[in-house]
């Protein structure tokens, strides 16, 4: 086997490339977040501005989220023919393109153009970005390396949640009836525009640190670029042992005699691991998450009662418990694993969903109703958020990861449009204002997630502290001469 002579530096400064490389990557998160985010507060105020009726709003809202479905299928591609970096690179140019577009835009035409152009962005980014993370991390810290992905998302939508708030004017306690009215007045005709231009930032940061990060050595090694999959094993591995071991499992599971052939979609064991991917997806978007953060200010507005400007105050609370309980997540999820975290956390969703699906038929709105939004955005960020976006990046054989996840990133934005073009439908429909009082959604929701939490009790097996080669030998039973994560990492 070909060796790796080259030094390496110490382990603690091999950990902290590994971790600046981690968080240039994460960043792709932070723009999927933010880039989802801002229209949920601009959207109170654009949906004024062009008088959009209700099917507007929702084809306004959910048009970025076409544009991802087909970022995703696109980044099958990008990934495997032009690299895991250089796909992101072209993400955050057109995260930059879109913010601009979108804060100049004169008619819903244009606006829904340049959201489709950001979508296109963030579905390049959702696949590329775990996936360069999974590769680079790891085996028994990939879990939380990749959770850091949807760390990033949550801070995303934390600080856009933030930025919104003060554009749209901060505290408005103190202001008289008339000073509101104006302020109103300003955010219809420009604060949301200033909304959607605030992400050219982080966007453009985004694009010019991707400059200063590595391939990751698996694509390297698909393309036959050895050396220098080499060199970039010999800076994130703690040793030439580690790194040579690592080295000689990725070129088995890229190797074509292996066993006569490669490992392809029709190998056995693979159809299925495909389909628990693309269920991982459904789930994680039925369950409701996107039409809360989408629609949370309408629906802190219109149901609980709060006004505009104090809905986007209200929406911080949502970024706050969602920030908190990722951390949990990214805590835990190496040491507990993915399967008990997914299902814990559903369980709160179901409770969160079902209390306030209770309040509003009722007709008992109120704090109990902030709680249970709370209370399900926390079990999110604790379960489904950061475990499905794990799993996705470490579930597939390195030889099908490109066209694998692209397809259950893809049936991921598909489901997201459908959730979010719908709910406002639903949710204005006379079957749900008059039978329902408005809970319709959310009990269809609370369902979904108790679906969710069958099939993974029954279906899902556990994939903590195994190599992204292991896994290849998990779903199709064939034996093979992988290291175990214990023998590349003894002392980890």
């Amino acid at each position: 086997m070909s060796t790796i002579p080259l030094a390496t530096p110490r382990a603690g400064a091999n950990r902290r490339m590994i971790l600046a490389i981690t968080a240039v990557a994460a960043l792709g998160g932070l723009l999927f977040g933010y880039d989802t985010g801002v229209i949920g507060g601009s959207q109170l105020y654009f949906t004024k501005y062009f008088q959009l009726t209700p099917g507007e709003q929702g084809w306004a809202v959910s048009s970025a989220i076409y544009g991802c479905l087909f970022g995703a299928l696109l980044s099958g591609y990008l990934t495997k023919a032009i690299s895991r970096k250089y796909t992101l690179i072209l993400s955050a140019f057109l995260f930059f393109l879109s913010a601009w577009g979108s804060g100049v835009a004169d008619s819903l035409t244009e606006l829904v153009l340049y959201r489709i152009l950001g979508g296109l962005g963030v579905g390049m980014a959702s696949m590329a970005a775990p996936m360069y993370i999974a590769e680079i991390a790891p085996p028994k810290e990939r879990g939380q390396m990749v959770a850091y992905y949807q760390l990033a998302v949550v801070i995303g939508f934390f600080v856009v949640f933030l930025a919104t708030y003060f554009i749209g004017g901060g505290n408005t306690a103190g202001m008289s009836a008339e000073e509101i009215a104006q302020l109103h007045t300003y955010n219809v005709e420009r604060g949301w525009r200033v909304m959607l231009w605030s992400e050219l930032l982080p966007a453009g940061a985004f694009f010019i640190l991707l400059f200063f990060v590595p391939h990751t050595p698996r694509w390297l090694m698909m393309k036959g670029r050895t050396e220098e999959a080499k060199q970039v094993l010999a800076k994130i591995t703690d040793g030439p042992r580690e790194a040579q071991l690592e080295f000689d499992d990725i070129a088995l599971s890229f190797s074509t005699t292996r066993n006569h052939h490669p490992v392809t979609l029709a190998t056995k064991g693979i159809a299925f691991v495909l389909f628990m991917g693309i269920m991982l997806s459904i789930f994680q978007q039925v369950s409701g998450i996107n039409a809360i953060l989408y629609y949370g200010a309408e629906i802190f507005s219109n149901a609980l009662g709060y006004g505009p400007e104090d809905a986007l105050k209200q929406q911080l609370w949502l970024g706050a418990v969602n920030l908190a309980f990722t951390f949990v997540a990214i805590f835990t999820i190496d040491k507990w694993g993915r399967k008990p975290l997914f299902l814990l956390g559903t369980g709160g969703m179901v409770v969160g969903l079902s209390v306030l699906a209770w309040t509003l038929y009722s007709q008992q709105m109120g704090v109990v109703s902030l709680i249970a939004v709370l209370v399900f955005i926390g079990s999110f960020a604790l379960s489904m958020g950061p475990v499905v976006w794990v799993m996705l990046a470490e579930i597939f054989p390195n030889n099908i990861r490109s066209v694998a996840m692209s397809i259950a990133v893809a049936v991921q934005w598909l489901f997201n449009a459908i959730v979010a073009n719908s709910f406002p439908v639903i949710n204005g429909s006379d079957l749900n204002q008059q039978a329902f009082n408005g809970a319709l959604p959310y009990l269809i929701f609370a369902g979904c997630c108790v679906v969710a939490m069958i099939f993974v009790w029954k279906l899902v097996p556990e994939t903590k502290g195994k190599t992204l080669e292991e896994m290849e030998v998990l779903w199709t039973g064939e034996k093979a001469a992988f290291h175990s994560a214990e023998e590349i990492e003894p002392g980890r």
